[in-house]
C-alpha cells in the first residue's frame, strides 16, 4: 500500500527526514514511533501529498505521490495533529460538506455521513455546533472526516493527543476496528498507543528509521539478554554452585527471600532460553519452585535500546 524509498526532506539548516525507506502492506495498522522532532509529521505530510520531498520516491496504492498527487489524495484520509475543523458548523453539516469536497455525490454523501457518524459515535451530537464539543468529540469528528470517502489509507498524526483516559480508550477502539478493511498509519510519541493498536512499529529518531518490525519480533530480537527469575526453596550455597557450573548461565545472583525460598536472577547466554532446563534441574533435586519467569522487554525498553547509540552520538 505504501512504498517509500530513500526519502529525504531538508529545511533551511536541518534535515527533517534523512534517506528513509519502508513499506506498509494493505490492511496493516502501523505505528510511526518517535519523540517530537524525529521526522514523523514531516513524513506523514509527504505521504499525504501536502509537502514535497527533497529527494526519494513515495508510492501510495501504486501511484506516485509527487507526479500523481490527485490520485493519491483520493485514496487517503488524513487527520493532522492539529485537527482543523470549522467550529461554527454543525457536525452533520460539516461532514456532508467535507464529503462533497472529496467528490461524493449528494446521495452517496448522505449515506456515508450517516455511516461514519455511527461508526465514530457521533449520532447523538449530529446537530451540535462543533465549537461547543469536547476535545474527544472533536477528535471523533476529525476521524469521521478522514473516513467519510472510504479511503484505502488512513493517516493519523497524534490522534489521541490532549484526550482524557476514557476518550483515549474510545479512540483506540475505533482505530483498531479499522484494520483489515483500511490501511492505517499512526504517528505518535506515546509508547502504549503503539502496543495497544499497531501490528507493526517503525521507530524513528533523528529523521531516520532505526527499526521496523512487530512488537513481538522486536522483543524476540532483544530476548537474548533477558534475565530469568526463579524462586526456589533450596540452600543458597547449592544454588550458587548449580548456576556457577551451568554452561548456559553467564551471570547470576542469589538472594534470600521469604519462607526459605531463594530468589535467583539469571542471565543466560545470548539466544538461549533456560527456563525448561531450570525446571528440570529443580525437579531432579526435589526442590520446590514458586516462580519461573523471564523479564520481557517493553516497547519503552526496546525504543531506548534502539535509539541509545544515536543519542550518544548526538550528545
Amino acid at each position: 500500500m505504501i512504498a517509500v524509498e530513500h526519502l529525504t526532506r531538508r529545511f533551511a539548516g536541518r534535515t527533517a527526514v534523512d534517506d528513509i525507506s519502508f513499506n506498509v502492506a494493505r490492511g496493516e495498522i502501523v505505528g510511526l514511533l518517535g519523540p517530537n522532532g524525529a521526522g514523523k509529521s514531516t513524513t506523514m505530510r509527504i505521504l499525504s501529498a501536502f509537502l514535497p520531498a527533497t529527494s526519494g520516491t513515495v508510492r501510495v496504492a501504486g501511484f506516485d505521490v509527487f507526479h500523481e498527487s490527485d490520485e493519491v489524495r483520493r485514496r487517503i484520509g488524513y487527520m493532522p495533529e492539529n485537527n482543523p475543523l470549522y467550529p461554527e458548523m454543525r457536525v452533520r453539516e460539516y461532514l456532508k460538506f467535507r464529503a462533497r469536497l472529496k467528490g461524493l455525490g449528494w446521495r452517496r454523501s448522505r449515506e456515508r455521513v450517516s455511516t461514519v457518524m455511527e461508526q465514530c459515535g457521533l449520532t447523538d451530537v449530529g446537530r451540535r455546533i462543533i465549537g461547543q464539543l469536547s476535545k474527544g468529540y472533536k477528535q471523533r469528528v476529525g476521524l469521521a472526516d478522514a473516513l467519510v470517502h472510504e479511503p484505502e489509507l488512513i493517516i493519523l498524526d497524534e490522534p489521541t493527543i490532549g484526550l482524557d483516559p476514557q476518550q483515549i480508550r474510545l479512540v483506540r477502539q475505533l482505530i483498531k476496528s479499522l484494520g483489515g478493511k483500511h490501511t492505517v498509519l499512526i504517528s505518535t510519541h506515546i509508547l502504549p498507543e503503539v502496543e495497544m493498536m499497531c501490528g507493526r512499529v517503525l521507530i524513528m529518531f533523528g529523521g531516520r528509521v532505526l527499526a521496523s518490525d512487530t512488537p513481538e519480533n522486536l522483543q524476540l530480537r532483544m530476548a537474548g539478554g533477558s534475565q530469568v527469575i526463579a524462586e526456589i526453596a533450596a540452600p543458597a550455597a547449592a544454588l550458587q554452585t548449580l548456576w556457577n557450573d551451568h554452561s548456559d548461565v553467564e551471570e547470576f545472583e542469589v538472594t534470600a527471600g521469604d519462607a526459605g525460598f531463594q530468589r535467583c536472577v539469571l542471565t543466560p547466554r545470548t539466544g538461549v532460553d533456560i527456563r525448561s532446563a531450570i525446571f528440570e534441574l529443580v525437579r531432579q533435586h526435589g526442590w520446590e519452585m514458586r516462580e519461573l519467569t523471564r523479564n520481557r522487554y517493553t516497547l519503552e525498553d526496546i525504543y531506548l535500546q534502539v535509539t541509545k547509540p544515536n543519542t550518544e552520538e548526538t550528545e
